[in-house]
């Protein structure tokens, strides 16, 4: 029997992980709209549309992946106020997407650091440069990725319905069904994008001063870029470790905390909206773009002033 004090506290949780959700969706769904803008208006230069186009995948994911959270969050409150049950087969499909989306998010992080893998170590290698497969390769991704968590969680009866919370998710007390999703979801990616990113650091130190001037400095961004990149992949990981904890405590003790699930995921919610802000600082093409617009906004109106002074010199003067 859950006391009222876990309910109040459940309660808080999930109003808390609303807000934070809600914020990323916001945040999210206006750069990307933003993004989509600019490529569409603006000549973007070559070199930087790859990019541009992975940041647009990356508030993309963002933006589903926060709405399907909100809808969870909603949930849990009105089922903590109202006890209405929303034990549904789209409840099981939103737990399965809200997975699938999060190993997207992690994907797309890894499409990035290959395509600066392939930039600077590899950058004879034209074909993976091109920017029609970094359009396609989400599209292959999701694919092979929810086909594989299908197989894993189906079988094992991953994701059901927490009564206590109202929403789908995998049941963190099946551990072979959680163990198989990290090491998919989170996991494998995780590992990948630190392999590239220690090997792209590791290639620019051995280069010393075989480059030009030129080429140095962009070496030296490029650093700063991927150390920033990092800075935020490792707090996305030390953001999911109250969930771990608790999960290893059941494990060890066998007794499951109450809000397991909120607890869990109310880093997450953190995790997005921190995220949707902090790349806007982090890349620096992003943040050219968010600059340059706010730029045409003060310009227009300027012009305008400028212009409508000019008419009316030009008036008195005919006078």
């Amino acid at each position: 029997m859950i006391s009222d004090q876990t309910k109040t506290n459940g309660l808080i949780l999930s109003s808390a992980s609303l807000c934070f959700s809600t914020f990323a969706c916001l945040i999210s769904c206006i750069v990307f709209l933003i993004i989509i803008y600019h490529l569409y208006y603006n000549h973007v230069k070559r070199e930087d549309k790859i990019t541009v186009v992975l940041c647009g995948h990356i508030y993309l994911t963002i933006l589903i992946y926060s709405s399907t959270f909100s809808s969870m969050h909603i949930r849990s409150i009105l089922g903590d106020l109202y006890k209405q049950s929303f034990d549904s087969s789209w409840c099981i499909f939103s737990g399965h997407l809200a997975i699938v989306l999060l190993g997207m998010l992690y994907l797309s992080f890894l499409n990035q650091a290959f395509y600066r893998l392939i930039r600077i170590v590899y950058s004879q290698n034209r074909w993976f440069q091109s920017l029609k497969l970094y359009i396609i390769l989400p599209f292959l991704e999701i694919i092979i990725l929810t086909c594989i968590l299908l197989c894993i969680l189906i079988p094992l009866n991953g994701v059901t319905y927490l009564p206590n919370d109202y929403f789908c998710c995998p049941t963190f007390t099946n551990i072979p069904s959680i163990l198989s999703t990290a090491v998919v979801v989170y996991i494998g990616p995780f590992c990948c994008l630190l392999f590239i990113y220690i090997h792209i650091t590791r290639f620019i130190h051995q280069q010393g001063n075989k480059q030009t001037l030129l080429i140095k400095q962009r070496q030296s961004r490029d650093l700063l870029i991927i150390r920033r990149i990092l800075i935020i992949v490792n707090l996305l990981f030390i953001l999911a470790i109250p969930g771990m904890i608790l999960i290893f405590m059941f494990i060890i003790t066998g007794e499951e905390h109450p809000l397991l699930a909120r607890i869990t995921f109310f880093p997450v919610s953190i995790s997005e909206a921190g995220l949707s802000v902090a790349l806007l600082f982090t890349i620096p093409q992003l943040k050219n773009i968010v600059l340059n617009l706010r730029i045409i906004r003060i310009v227009m109106p300027v012009n305008q002033v400028v212009q409508g002074a000019i008419q009316m010199n030009t008036l008195a003067g005919t006078q």
